[in-house]
């Protein structure tokens, strides 16, 4: 088990920011970790990263316990915050080897170590380029090239898409996805939840300190899924359609929303297709039938709201 919390409790006076938090991450796993503006995320990166104290419980990674051999914890973890510090002076190449020495990198191997970070990053044209003169994307490009240096096992990334254009976000997504495919554990929290549900194998959703689910992807979408549910338009007369809809066997019920007939199936009813029979052999004008899709953004929704028990 590369990172592993039990009971992880975070309280400042009387908020709570994590509340018995227990989590397992497996070594080589892309975690997604996911919630509302508040939820503890941040907080529980911080605490994995050494930067905060938890109030009870325990984090260990590695086998180690933050908090009494964090020292042997911080050359193992690589942690890219939200927020990207200023070094106006520097150019990008002194930037990185400033970080490489204070990992004790010299010589001949900082120069290879740096060079190999930048290519990795894409930055290698930008190495002569003033820091603080870098675009917001480069910038975030640069944060995960700082904490590559010391090719450490464990990865934490608190938000590394805020505030990227949509070229980017793409990039840093494509970067991401390459560290995965070297074998690096990745953390991240993100609020673009489709591009989370690309790039990682589990997911964590927080709510309020809590943890509401811990797991695949696919069996967080399962979970989401209630019953089929099946979009219908039709070009005239939608009400009527609904009313005819209602007597089909296997329509649990039928509701208007958004210029559509939303038809609840039965749990056992996969099959639709006497729907469109049904409208046709009624003459009515067949526009567009879908089944619902329920995908990552769908299933936090949901899931958020209280609405999957």
């Amino acid at each position: 088990m590369i990172v592993q919390t039990i009971n992880l409790t975070k309280r400042y006076g009387k908020l709570i920011a994590l509340n018995n938090l227990n989590l397992e991450i497996e070594d080589g796993e892309c975690f997604g970790y996911i919630g509302p503006n508040g939820a503890g995320k941040t907080t529980t990166i911080k605490i994995l990263a050494t930067l905060l104290q938890p109030t009870w419980g325990e984090a260990r990674i590695c086998g180690n316990v933050i908090g009494y051999e964090s020292r042997k914890i911080r050359p193992l973890i690589g942690y890219v915050p939200d927020f990207f510090g200023a070094y106006e002076d520097m150019v990008v190449q002194e930037y990185l080897e400033f970080f490489a020495s204070a990992y004790n990198i010299t010589g001949q191997q900082r120069k290879r170590v740096v060079g190999d970070v930048l290519e990795l990053t894409d930055l290698t044209v930008k190495r002569d380029a003033l820091v603080d003169s870098l675009s917001r994307g480069m910038q975030q490009r640069l944060s995960v090239a700082r904490v590559l240096l010391h090719d450490p096992k464990v990865l934490l990334l608190d938000e590394p898409a805020s505030g990227l254009d949509p070229r980017a976000r793409i990039e840093m997504r494509e970067l991401l996805k390459e560290l995965r495919n070297m074998g690096k554990t990745i953390i991240i929290s993100s609020h673009i939840l489709h591009e989370l549900a690309e790039l990682c194998t589990t997911v964590g959703i927080l709510e309020g300190g809590e943890l509401l689910f811990h797991g695949p992807l696919e069996e967080i979408v399962a979970r989401a899924k209630r019953g089929t549910r099946v979009h219908v338009k039709v070009a005239e007369q939608q009400e009527l359609a609904g009313k005819l809809l209602k007597r089909i066997r296997g329509v649990k019920s039928v509701a208007q929303q958004n210029g559509a007939l939303i038809i609840e199936l039965e749990n056992a009813t996969h099959d639709f297709t006497g729907i469109a029979k049904t409208l046709i052999q009624n003459n009515f004008r067949l526009c567009e039938i879908k089944e619902e899709e329920v995908n990552l953004e769908t299933a936090f929704m949901r899931l958020t709201k209280g609405l999957v028990q």
